[in-house]
């Protein structure tokens, strides 16, 4: 993957600009490749590799079938981190992070379906019969609710992982996370600390054109994941409908011809007693 990954697409794209060098983390100097003008320049290079890894480990994620949920809600990250994960049918949060939204799950769920109770309702004509008022309130239920949790609906258990963009902005997401052992990928620019996340992209996450870039490099490799489980599903499914051959019967082997017996011994003829007292007696003449 990281062949792949040109170093110029990174740079055109301003990957490489981080943060003044008087808010920088201490802990990001590894990924620091020089000082420019008083801002912190990130070295592309570990920027490609750590996309590499990153994507990687998605990828296997997404092929195990847990999902995988996307957290921007900067104004700049919203509609590029919404269009992405959409694409690659992936769970997304890009309005306000609802506290609890993994520790305390289970009253998320609830809420989801109490918007799925409505689209019934609507779908059943139960909704016709309630009064304008108890309408009105139930579709501006509907539509707080579509909007700050419509983009989970299908999000039925907790995720296998979270991709960020801005862990200061997200750190109660961070947090939630943590206390959970979900697996953290994100965007991390010169004014955080990487040591919060599991799998960090040195980057700049504050431009578009940054941000466009590598969540776009990242859901490729979910894409591939899915595409990978789907081949190998419908492989296993076809190793099923296909019956296997029978085995033909082998003739029967002919029985080995019974060893003849010894013939017996001829009996030894005696000798009768007349005869040898004749044959004596003419011995002594």
């Amino acid at each position: 993957m990281a062949n792949n990954i040109e170093v110029k697409e990174l740079l055109d794209a301003g990957v490489h600009f981080g943060h003044l060098t008087r808010r920088w983390d201490p802990n990001m100097a590894p990924y620091i490749y020089m000082e420019r003008n008083g801002i912190h320049i990130i070295n592309l290079y570990k920027t490609a590799a750590k996309i590499d890894e990153a994507s990687e480990a998605l990828k296997k994620i997404a092929a195990s079938g847990r999902k995988i949920l996307f957290v921007a809600t900067k104004k700049q990250a919203k509609d590029i981190v919404a269009d992405k994960a959409a694409k690659a049918n992936m769970p997304y949060i890009t309005e306000r992070w609802p506290g609890g939204m993994l520790t305390n799950f289970v009253t998320i769920r609830k809420a989801v379906k109490k918007m799925q109770t409505i689209d019934r309702m609507k779908a059943d004509g139960r909704f016709d019969t309630l009064s304008k008022k108890e309408k009105l309130q139930m579709n501006r239920l509907r539509e707080k609710l579509d909007k700050n949790l419509g983009s989970i609906a299908d999000m039925t258990r907790l995720p296998g992982a979270l991709f960020v963009v801005d862990i200061k902005r997200e750190h109660i997401a961070i947090k939630e996370a943590q206390k959970l052992n979900i697996p953290i990928f994100a965007m991390v620019d010169t004014n955080s600390d990487p040591r919060q996340v599991d799998y960090l992209i040195p980057s700049n996450d504050d431009a578009s054109k940054s941000i466009d870039k590598i969540v776009g490099y990242v859901s490729d490799a979910v894409i591939e994941g899915l595409a990978e489980r789907k081949a190998g599903k419908e492989a296993q499914a076809e190793g099923k409908d296909t019956p296997a051959p029978k085995a033909k019967a082998k003739p029967a082997a002919k029985a080995a011809p019974a060893p003849a017996a010894p013939a017996a011994p001829a009996p030894v003829a005696k000798a009768e007693p007349a005869k040898v007292e004749a044959e004596a007696s003419e011995e002594e003449e």
